[in-house]
């Protein structure tokens, strides 16, 4: 009877496992980045969703004020990273940095940005 039991339940938890593994699956593939690119990228919502404004990884030290927020951003690029700030005209707290590869929400939505050297 003890190893009956003791085989029901490694069964169970092992069912178990492999459905919390098949739903977490699904929540990531569900909640999926537009592929990543060359170049630099902002979206106005979270996960490379909504407007999208390119950024000119080319021009570096330029202050750009967004139209909208960004929320979200992605950045593909050898030598060069982005510097995102809440306030228009580069203003407004320490700016949020990129990184030359990046992929990311960000923590407060951006009203601003800089490109920097990497």
């Amino acid at each position: 009877m003890a190893t009956l039991m003791t085989t029901l339940r490694g069964t169970l938890t092992a069912a178990v496992a492999a459905a919390l593994a098949t739903v977490g699956t699904g929540v990531a593939h569900a909640a999926g980045w537009p592929p990543l690119q060359d170049g630099g990228y902002l979206y106005s919502g979270t996960t490379g969703t909504g407007t999208v404004t390119v950024v000119d990884l080319s021009d570096l030290g330029t202050c750009h004020t967004l139209a909208a927020p960004a929320r979200s951003v992605q950045v593909a690029s050898g030598s060069a990273s982005v510097l995102l700030y809440p306030g228009a005209g580069c203003t407004g707290g320490h700016p949020w940095a990129t990184g030359s590869l990046a992929q990311s929400d960000l923590p407060a939505a951006a009203r601003s940005y800089r490109v920097v050297p990497a």
